[in-house]
């Protein structure tokens, strides 16, 4: 028997299961860095802004396309 997985279930699954986990590790890499690097409260909260920015927009966008797509 020969397993096949579509495209499409293969890019759902990328994006909706894989980059999430993603996002969190990035998030678990920036508070390493912040923490070795003594970045106190003011750098910890800047890294996060700086670099956790795509991650809310990532958020944003999967909002909104589930937004459009019901509402079309």
């Amino acid at each position: 028997m020969l397993f096949l997985i579509s495209n499409e279930t293969i890019t759902k699954l990328g994006m909706n299961v894989l980059v999430p986990v993603f996002i969190a590790f990035l998030f678990f890499i920036m508070w390493d860095l912040s923490k070795k690097n003594k970045a106190g409260k003011q750098g910890t909260f800047w890294i996060f802004v700086a670099l956790g920015g795509g991650f809310f927009g990532f958020l944003i966008k999967m909002v909104l396309e589930y937004y459009f797509s019901r509402t079309l």
